[in-house]
């Protein structure tokens, strides 16, 4: 197989240098799930032009090599800036209509938490439909997605990846605003209680789908969501995205749940996204039957180090979540080297990646076309 034919089946082993048969190639064969649908989403993203006719693709891999030089990702960046120099139509938006957008991945890129609803009014302004606004920040939050993958790859298998500096990661700003942008009541603190949340910009009503695409919002049951209604502006990469999520979570073997939703929580937390932090942070607390442990990290003042007080594992896990979660990801081979002498195996190391890596996409879509209420 040529390395062009690997790129178009599998772009991330290729960029990691997985070796065919090696552990790291067996244990993603083992969560094929998730490796075909992270193929699938930068498929319908970078290799589609369905729904995605006011967004070049000049434009597409223009943003996607800059969000990738961002998080330093030498690999990524490379590739992006390969296929831009060798597109043939190198048709594009205006100058001022691409500059809110490159404003935008910025902001996606480094401070998710900051953004507000005045700043999708401003792309709306600047020409973006709603539906090419949830396009543009699903590519963003993908490459963010992406290059954690392919950090974490990397270390597993020994390969060597950028010096992002070795400082522990501490938990980020957050919103504190007690009010919404339509005057519902805001969480203000990190929480496992159930919350609620709605859009900057209109979710898609379900009567606008057609039958079958109604029928793919169904069968996901996200018929009812405004959020996922709102995603669905972009069905193809939503559905690729959902499959992507459920390779990653719902999976037998190697990494326990409760250890997959505590990296989700720690990602959350990084990244100042509340909402997923309580879904998850509960969920972990649920499974582990050690809610204490999790409110504890969800307490962890902003700056402050989330590992502290917990027991060995979590603590390495957490550490190395919150490395991985940073921008651009500071996770480490002595990192990779401690959960190893904890007893991880490299599907559970697999597991411990793409469950932190996953909510670099999540946190990144929560966080800039929307916002919780409490219920």
């Amino acid at each position: 197989m040529t390395v062009a034919q690997q790129q178009a089946t599998d772009l991330l082993a290729t960029l990691a240098e997985i070796e065919p048969g090696s552990t790291l190639a067996q244990a993603r064969e083992t969560r094929d799930a998730a490796t075909l649908h992270t193929q699938g989403s930068y498929d319908a993203l970078f290799n589609s032009n369905e729904n995605l006719a006011e967004f070049p693709l000049a434009d597409r891999l223009a943003l996607a090599q800059q969000v990738a030089r961002w998080h330093n990702d030498v690999q990524l960046g490379a590739h992006y800036a390969e296929r831009l120099k060798a597109l043939s139509d190198d048709t594009s938006t205006s100058k001022q209509k691409y500059q809110t957008a490159l404003a935008h991945a910025e902001r996606l890129s480094f401070k998710p938490a900051n953004a507000t609803a005045e700043h999708l009014a401003e792309l709306q302004d600047a020409g973006w439909s709603a539906d090419a606004i949830v396009t543009l920040s699903q590519l963003v939050a993908f490459v963010s997605f992406q290059s954690r993958l392919l950090r974490g790859y990397r270390l597993i298998s020994g390969k060597s990846v950028e010096d992002n500096g070795s400082a522990s990661v501490g938990a980020a700003f957050w919103n504190s605003q007690a009010a919404t942008h339509t005057g519902k009541n805001a969480p203000v603190a990190f929480t496992q209680d159930e919350l609620g949340w709605e859009p900057w910009i209109a979710s898609k009503p379900l009567k606008d789908f057609d039958p079958q695409q109604q029928e793919t919002l169904a069968r996901f049951g996200h018929s009812d969501s405004d959020y996922f209604r709102l995603l669905g502006r972009n069905l193809t990469v939503l559905e690729q995205r959902t499959l992507t999520d459920k390779g990653i979570f719902f999976t037998s073997g190697g990494l326990p749940r409760k250890e997959r939703e505590l990296a989700a929580a720690v990602a959350s937390k990084i990244n100042g996204c509340i909402y997923c932090a309580s879904v998850h942070a509960r969920k972990a607390a649920q499974l582990s039957k050690q809610p204490e442990a999790v409110q504890r990290l969800l307490d962890t003042p902003a700056g402050d180090i989330l590992s502290l007080g917990q027991e060995p594992r979590w603590q390495a896990e957490i550490d190395f979540s919150a490395s991985l979660s940073a921008t651009p990801p500071t996770a480490n081979q002595q990192q990779i080297s401690g959960l190893r002498e904890l007893g991880l195996s490299d599907l559970e190391l697999l597991d411990l990646v793409q469950s932190t890596a996953f909510f670099a996409w999540a946190n990144r879509l929560m966080l800039t076309l929307g916002e919780p209420f409490e219920q």
